[in-house]
């Protein structure tokens, strides 16, 4: 990526997994109100000069989209230049093949805007539904993020061997994409993730989901170290945390904080975590991975885990829980009409 001082060396995007939200009167939206929704946010950010928008994989009742790269079919019809990927496509329970095939589709249908962030899932729900167990977790990532990695160099015909399946032998892939697909595998933070992203040569987006951005520095060092001893080429690095933006300060932290605190105790209580309070929240937000305020306040912060971090891509996770859906539209615009434009003034004065 050039260094210019418009682009500051930094793509700046968005991403969310589905959230099902709320109308002004507290009412919730529907799966299928949700899954438009998404598509006029493409829409917004396209409009309003942001570099990516992502859509997670769920599998649940409080996530709307299960289906992502539907979601951004619908996305590229409506919008001209922004790219489309998803936040993360659950590859152990999903078929490396046909996951090439759906988003070759999909980069023809947007003019080469597709990219994809695979993971093994933080969310389990997919297994059973799809008839994996969950004592093959760690050989279903490792072997088919193995082909998917393969699949990316675009082989005429595509052989592989491995334990989960049955071998396939100079298999067609159809449609044949006219570029390689922009890709990147989610990290959590294990050491193990960090070192296969690079022997795999496929970008690494950490998830900072809580506490500070300088406790992933090890994991950046880890990540820089490998490609140097392995040899691969210096690689691009990013990060994805959540986030909300209004007017002022006050108004963000209104408008997110309760929807954030029933989403965090909602999934909390599934995982015996103690019940999140909204001094929990105020302390992310001030001092951990909670990028929410006016958009001076977010894009700070956000400069700052860049200049940090030395990243090359930082996506807000926009959607948080059952907020309203005009104020996730306010946060998107806002985001690419004065989040990333400061963010890219600071970037550029420091680097």
């Amino acid at each position: 990526m050039a260094m210019t001082a418009e682009h500051a060396g930094i793509e700046l995007g968005l991403d969310s997994f589905g959230d099902l939200t709320s109308n002004a009167d507290g009412s919730r939206r529907s799966s299928a109100e949700v899954i438009r929704d998404h598509i006029e946010h493409a829409r917004i950010a396209d409009a309003a000069g942001v570099d990516a928008i992502s859509f997670g994989e769920h599998h649940r009742d409080d996530f709307a989209i299960s289906a992502p790269d539907m979601v951004l079919a619908g996305a590229s019809g409506v919008t001209e230049r922004i790219k489309l990927g998803t936040a993360v496509t659950v590859l152990s329970s999903d078929d490396p093949i046909r996951v090439i095939e759906r988003f070759n589709t999909l980069d023809a249908m947007s003019n080469g805007r597709a990219e994809i962030t695979v993971g093994r899932g933080s969310f389990t729900e997919s297994f059973p539904l799809f008839g994996f167990k969950l004592a093959d977790y760690e050989m279903l990532f490792e072997e088919k993020f193995d082909m998917f990695a393969k699949l990316l160099d675009r082989p005429e015909t595509f052989s592989w061997q491995g334990t989960h399946r049955a071998p396939v032998q100079d298999g067609v892939i159809m449609p044949k994409s006219e570029q390689r697909l922009g890709a990147w595998v989610g990290v959590g933070g294990s050491p193990q993730s960090v070192v296969r992203s690079v022997t795999h040569r496929v970008p690494m987006m950490l998830a900072i989901i809580g506490g500070s951005a300088e406790r992933f520095m090890p994991f950046v060092g880890l990540y820089r170290k490998a490609q140097e001893e392995i040899g691969v080429p210096a690689m691009p690095l990013g990060v994805h945390s959540p986030g909300h933006i209004a007017e002022t300060d006050a108004e963000a932290r209104e408008q997110v904080r309760d929807s954030w605190i029933e989403n965090r105790n909602r999934i909390g209580a599934e995982r015996g975590w103690a019940q999140a309070r909204p001094e929990e929240f105020d302390g992310e937000v001030e001092h951990g991975a909670l990028y929410v305020g006016s958009p001076e306040t977010v894009a700070t912060k956000i400069a700052d885990t860049v200049l940090k971090l030395g990243l090359d891509r930082f996506d807000l996770k926009y959607s948080n829980g059952p907020v309203q859906d005009e104020h996730l539209r306010r946060s998107v615009e806002l985001y690419g009409t004065e989040v990333i434009p400061r963010v890219r003034e600071l970037v550029a004065k420091s680097r």
